[in-house]
């Protein structure tokens, strides 16, 4: 794990609730993420932004975007914000800041960076993201900046991600398996599910919720992102 500066001009400390995730970051490998190794090269660099707030009646929060139904790749699937660098982007905080700012006008000045996560490989897409991890310290509204690429944008309570009414399991119609979270009207599965049921493993949030609850993803034409905390076809435990 890398850390990183904060952005803006004053130094800000995160608030106590997120003590036990950086301290378990400290030591966070790739294969805590992941069953599929990274390729020391080749691959598109890319980066998302994992972005932790808090609401003073829903506590903490992440905040997701779901893509539109009409795109070619991952079409309707909740994700993170961020995508590709781009050539003049500094690093990989630079490239999700950046991609927020384009995808949901996030104010990057909004934005303290905490750390950017080991590079995590999507095969289905050769991608190879760096999550970033980062703090909300002054939330705003956020909307869909382009709605032909971003359909809806929430913030979902970790207190609903965690509640394991809402927890179960995805195959996909390839026969993928992974770990998903069904909140607000949203079926969160994938890579985004996988980082995010790690990061919750990681922060002491997670409750124990029943891995035998099996759904069947319709096929809608997004492919699989077999990546980020998934199983196997055997349907071995999720970590």
């Amino acid at each position: 794990m890398t850390g990183h500066a904060e952005q803006g001009s004053m130094t800000r400390r995160p608030p106590g609730w997120l003590d036990p995730l950086l301290g378990r970051l400290g030591t966070a490998r790739a294969e805590d993420f992941t069953q599929l190794t990274t390729p020391e090269s080749g691959g598109r660099e890319s980066a998302v932004l994992v972005l932790l707030g808090e609401q003073p009646e829903a506590g903490v929060d992440v905040l997701l975007l779901q893509r539109a139904a009409t795109l070619r790749n991952h079409a309707g699937q909740p994700a993170f914000p961020g995508g590709a660098a781009d050539p003049e982007d500094a690093d990989a905080s630079a490239t999700a800041l950046r991609e927020a700012n384009e995808e949901v006008g996030l104010d990057p000045a909004s934005v303290t960076v905490l750390a950017e996560l080991p590079k995590l490989w999507i095969p289905v897409s050769d991608f190879v993201v760096t999550p970033v991890l980062a703090w909300w310290h002054a939330p705003h509204p956020v909307r869909p900046c382009e709605p032909a690429e971003v359909a809806h944008v929430a913030r979902l309570p970790v207190s609903e991600l965690v509640d394991p009414e809402n927890r179960m399991r995805v195959r996909h119609p390839s026969g993928w398996v992974g770990p998903a979270f069904s909140v607000r009207g949203m079926l969160v599965w994938g890579f985004t599910a996988g980082v995010l049921n790690t990061l919750l493993e990681m922060g002491g949030w997670a409750r124990p919720w029943p891995r035998s609850r099996v759904v069947e993803l319709p096929p809608t034409g997004a492919a699989p992102a077999p990546s980020a905390g998934t199983d196997a076809v055997d349907e071995s435990p999720v970590r």
